[in-house]
């Protein structure tokens, strides 16, 4: 395609990665953002092997690993102390590969940098309200009674409240409290996302985010965060640490209710993903709970088919239509997995955890169960990277990387957490 002036509504995941890969093919691209200074929002994420692949294509994947945190599988345990989530990246056919559990700060960081690297211009202080299209090209509208210049094509990487689309519900009633604290030590494994369940209606959660740094999370109903505000920390804390105890340590660190912060999730998909010169990307397109820990990594596969759509194509309608081609089904599948298996570990019914329990996870550990839920896991089901024309990173060099700058007792942990799985 012609060297296009592309508008991209939003700052975060979704919207720098399409920035970098658009502007470094030669495109005009204007990021819009409502804020003075972009920041990101929320703690700890995790990028699966699709999300490195998207790294990797756009040179940052050793970026990454250096600021965040490999991690060898995933580990939750109800009250009785029985494993009812168990993920090993070792049962991917992908030698030495992992998960990377990294601060979004970090990785906005890094996709940032790249952005504005490759040209990308970039417009703050402005909040979009709509967009319209005439024969000149797309506008973005702006809360203050302004528009932008027409654009050849709007790319919506405004995310799960995007006013670019119509309106829905679809709002679940759990979220999370994060927030982000100092590694607490032993008996924490640097190498593990560990989670702990009382039935499906209460989890908490660590996530190694880098050196030095874990990310906790705390499932809680929206509906009661108030009531967790009135009821103050150390009640707080006495509830956390009855479901685990060894998280005295984290809950030493947490004193006020500001250093956490809720996050809401909503399970939705836009119906049209693409319209007259106009794309939908990551959650403005399709939101889920974080149960399987795809949000950062669809987004950058949108991104990804996205560039690589216009790119292939000398007409921008063709290139749409090829963007969608490229997503649906994966998007279709994984919103279907999310959906299907969020209750069984976020609900306050007391029939999905049995089933989880009693069924589901004992059932998992029968071949072929480990590589399905480290496939399903990954990210790599349904998601035909090589029609992308993208491949998988390197890990082996990419561990090799990490295990340089890692602590010996870190590596000798990460080493032990690789063999037990």
């Amino acid at each position: 395609m012609r060297h296009a002036d592309i508008a991209i509504a939003g700052c975060g995941i979704a919207g720098l990665a399409a920035a970098t890969l658009l502007a470094r093919a030669g495109h005009r691209v204007t990021l819009y953002e409502r804020f003075e200074t972009p920041r990101p929002l929320g703690s700890g994420l995790m990028i699966q092997p699709t999300g490195m692949a998207v790294l990797d294509a756009l040179d940052l994947a050793q970026a990454a690993v250096g600021k965040g945190a490999p991690v060898a599988a995933l580990l939750g345990r109800n009250t009785e102390g029985e494993a009812v989530l168990e993920a090993a990246y070792a049962d991917l056919p992908l030698p030495q590969a992992f998960g990377l559990g990294i601060h979004r700060a970090s990785l906005f960081g890094l996709l940032f940098d790249a952005a504005l690297g490759a040209g990308a211009e970039l417009v703050t202080a402005h909040e979009i309200k709509g967009s319209d299209w005439d024969s000149a090209g797309r506008t973005l509208a702006f809360a203050d009674g302004s528009k932008s210049r027409p654009h050849d094509l709007v790319i919506d990487a405004l995310g799960l409240a995007s006013p670019l689309v119509p309106a829905a519900d679809g709002w679940l009633p759990f979220g999370a409290l994060w927030a982000t604290v100092d590694w607490p030590g032993a008996p924490f494994d640097p190498a593990l996302l560990e989670q702990r369940y009382e039935r499906a209606s209460r989890m908490v959660g660590v996530l190694p985010v880098s050196a030095g740094r874990a990310a906790f999370f705390w499932s809680l109903r929206a509906d009661r965060l108030d009531d967790w505000r009135r009821r103050g920390m150390a009640a707080f804390r006495d509830e956390v640490c009855t479901l685990w105890p060894q998280c005295e340590a984290v809950m030493n660190r947490l004193t006020e209710p500001d250093q956490l912060t809720f996050a809401r999730y909503a399970h939705r998909t836009t119906r049209q993903p693409t319209g007259e010169r106009i794309a939908h990307v990551g959650d403005a397109w399709h939101a889920a709970s974080p149960q399987l820990g795809q949000g950062a990594n669809m987004a950058l596969l949108d991104a990804f088919a996205l560039a690589k759509a216009i790119d292939g194509s000398d007409d921008l309608t063709a290139a749409l239509r090829r963007y969608e081609a490229l997503r649906s089904a994966h998007v279709r599948l994984y919103q279907w997995l999310t959906w299907t298996f969020t209750p069984p570990f976020q609900s306050d019914a007391a029939w999905p955890a049995l089933f989880r329990d009693l069924l589901m996870a004992p059932a998992s550990r029968v071949p072929p169960g480990p590589r399905l839920k480290a496939t399903l896991v990954a990210g790599l089901a349904g998601a035909n990277l090589a029609r992308l024309g993208l491949a998988l990173p390197d890990y082996p060099a990419l561990a090799a990387a990490a295990s340089a700058s890692a602590s010996p007792s870190t590596m000798a942990a990460r080493a032990s957490s690789v063999d037990q799985s």
